[in-house]
Parts: structure tokens; sequence; C-alpha cells
């Protein structure tokens, strides 16, 4: 009976072995926040400008530090808020930066309210060419409403975050920068868009967070060198993380 369930299974084509992807996002999708601000008075109240996930007690979230807005209203009471829960069952939250880093363009904001459920990290050397991941954020804002979209594929190339350029007048500020700090990223086959900064990178089977999405700062370095965009995506490794939450913890 176990020989001919193993060669049952040996002959069993990819397409019908189970999918571990729907009971993952399943999973993960609460965690999964919108970043933006919000103003009583403003006509919509809620202005949408990426994406965020929750980490350690639920009320530590992290996004891009370029997702930020550069400016609040407060004399019209407009505050830094994250947007959690689905559709009309959305709840605007308080948030106040507590750390960032620059350098990679994270930031980690504590929100108020109950906490919300939180990514598992996984261990800093789990992310592995080849390997099928997936994030989940809001590509269209609030467009279509808040409800988040998830987007597969597998993690392309682990590569440097800027090369070497032919051309001095290639050289931006930017590039010299990371030329100065090297560091990887994941590089990954599948498509986001503005709205995915600050997307959660994980793990198909497990949803162990493995990096954070930032197309629009890293391609500005890596594809410096192109005249016209691609259909590229790629993220901050966790191992970047990990400091600024240790950071955020004790504050």
């Amino acid at each position: 009976m176990r020989i001919w369930i193993l060669c049952l299974a040996l002959l069993c084509p990819p397409w019908l072995a189970a999918n571990p992807l729907p009971d993952t996002i399943d999973r993960v999708r609460g965690a999964v926040v919108a970043i933006g601000s919000y103003k009583k008075t403003a006509s919509p109240p809620a202005n949408f400008r990426g994406t965020g996930f929750a980490v350690a007690d639920g009320n530590l979230v992290v996004t891009n530090a370029h997702v930020l807005p550069s400016s609040l209203d407060h004399e019209h009471f407009e505050y830094l808020a994250v947007f959690s829960g689905q559709g009309e069952k959305a709840r605007v939250r308080r948030a106040t930066v507590v750390a960032e880093d620059p350098l990679h363009d994270l930031v980690v904001l504590r929100v108020t309210g109950p906490p919300l459920p939180a990514f598992r990290l996984g261990k800093d050397s789990s992310a592995r060419e080849g390997q099928e991941i997936a994030f989940t954020g809001y590509p269209l804002g609030m467009v279509l409403g808040l409800h988040a979209v998830t987007h597969r594929g597998i993690i392309s190339s682990i590569t440097p975050i800027a090369i070497p350029q032919n051309n001095a007048r290639q050289l931006t500020a930017r590039l010299i920068k990371a030329m100065r700090h090297p560091y990887k990223v994941l590089q990954l086959d599948a498509t986001a868009y503005p709205g995915n900064s600050g997307s959660p990178v994980y793990d198909q089977a497990t949803g162990e967070l493995l990096g954070v999405i930032n197309s629009v700062l890293i391609k500005g370095s890596k594809e410096s060198a192109l005249s016209t965009p691609t259909g590229i995506t790629y993220a901050i490794p966790l191992k970047f993380l990990r400091p600024l939450l240790a950071e955020a913890k004790k504050k």
C-alpha cells in the first residue's frame, strides 16, 4: 500500500499538488495594512501612500521610509495613519515613528488600538534564489476600496543594489551613495506597483517574512542606466530590518 501511494505521488503532475498559498494568505492578510495620513475635514479624509505590515507585538508596523508624508497639516489635525482591516470593516489608527533607517529606506511605526496579527520573521539566510515567494499589499491604493492584493513569483536573484557605471554622466547622488554603502537586495520576477511600496515579501508555504518591497528607490540605483523602466521588482532583505526592530522595541 505504501509503495502504491509513493508511486502515485511521483506520477502526480505539479499542477495537481496541493497549493499552500491560499491558506498562507488567510494567515497573513490581517497583518497587512495601508499607510497614509488622515484629516477629518478633507475630502476624502484618507490619503493613501503605501503598504505596511505588523510585526513583533502587533503594535509595530514596518514600511518604507519614502512612503511617509513629507509633512502633515497639524493645524487642521492631520495625522500619520495606518488603515487596518478590509473593505467596510477598515479602521484608521494613529501612528508615530519610533525607528528609521534612511540607508535601507525602512521605518518602524507604533500604532494605537488592539494588537494586529503579526508576521513571523524568517531566518536571515532563508531567502534563496528560486524560492517561491508572494507579497501582499495595495497596488491601487484605495481606488477600489481597502482590499489587499497578492502577487506571487520567485526570488530571481540576490544582487547588489548598484553596479558600477561606465559613464560618469550616469552617476547620480543616489547611485554614488548606494555604491559607497553597497548591500544586496532581492530581485523578484513578480510585478509590484507604486502602492506596493512597503509590502511584506514572504515564503508561499510558511508565510515567514523574507523582505520588504522597495522597487521605487532601488530601481533608481540598480537600473540607473536604463532609459525605460522594467517590470523587475526589488525588496530589502529581512536582515536589515532586525536592528531597527530591536531599536523600536526599546521605545
